[in-house]
């Protein structure tokens, strides 16, 4: 995808149960997105690993392996965009799912419309995130207090030359951080959304996760600073190449 209309993108839907598949994918292909169906977490693994989907809608109740596995090895293997969809509704299993790098949870049963609406939202979060063409060259290298970032191989590289591996969920959060440091962003500006639940602490999560990666100490964080009632501000000085 080149560009903010997400239409023909490719999504792996990772669901069991014949009905539910044929719901999801029927009101996707209606909005003009390109569904495969996988009924197996075995399956799906292996298709996303010849050709790397646009998303991926992975339920976690499945009959080979825990969808939680899924959305790990997802992750590791080849990252793409998650959003988990289960019956569910444990705040435990929606914390670890985003910890592991899903997007978004949605709980069944599901307004079809809002699947749809969230499918969007995260692919619009992901193409702005996408490395962006200059006319001479791509400003694709981020350096930022002794951290390299290379956004288009998701890379991330320490002060002491180790590489850490970025989910694209959290390559999507520090692009939008390194793109606009020292700025006050708010959740619906890191989300890419207009309007998000006041109780959604889904960013919370996210920001907590990518701390941890740049070893930020989250008692007393020297680079993603909590604005209290605001958001977050990235504090370090960025030069892109």
């Amino acid at each position: 995808m080149t560009s903010l209309d997400t239409a023909n993108a490719q999504i792996f839907v990772l669901e069991d149960d014949p009905d539910i598949a044929r719901l999801i994918c029927s009101s996707l292909t209606e909005y003009g997105f390109r569904c495969e169906h996988a009924s197996t977490g075995r399956q799906l693994l292996e298709r996303a690993r010849r050709s790397a989907p646009d998303l991926c809608i992975v339920d976690l109740g499945l009959p080979d392996m825990d969808g939680m596995q899924v959305v790990r090895e997802l992750q590791d293997g080849s990252p793409c965009a998650v959003l988990i969809l289960t019956g569910r509704n444990d705040v435990t299993d929606r914390v670890l799912g985003l910890e592991l790098g899903a997007d978004d949870y949605i709980v069944k049963p599901f307004e079809p419309r809002e699947l749809v609406a969230r499918v969007r939202s995260i692919l619009r979060r992901y193409q702005r995130a996408a490395p962006v063409e200059t006319l001479t060259q791509q400003r694709n290298i981020a350096h930022f207090a002794g951290w390299r970032f290379d956004r288009g191989r998701h890379a991330l590289t320490a002060p002491d030359g180790r590489e850490i591996h970025l989910s694209a969920a959290e390559t999507g959060l520090l692009v939008t951080m390194l793109e606009r440091p020292n700025r006050i962003l708010s959740r619906e500006q890191l989300l890419g959304e207009r309007d998000i639940d006041p109780f959604d602490r889904s960013i919370d999560v996210r920001v907590s996760r990518l701390r941890r990666k740049l070893d930020d100490d989250p008692h007393d964080p020297k680079l993603i600073k909590t604005v209290y009632g605001a958001g977050y501000l990235f504090s370090a000085q960025v030069e892109w190449a």
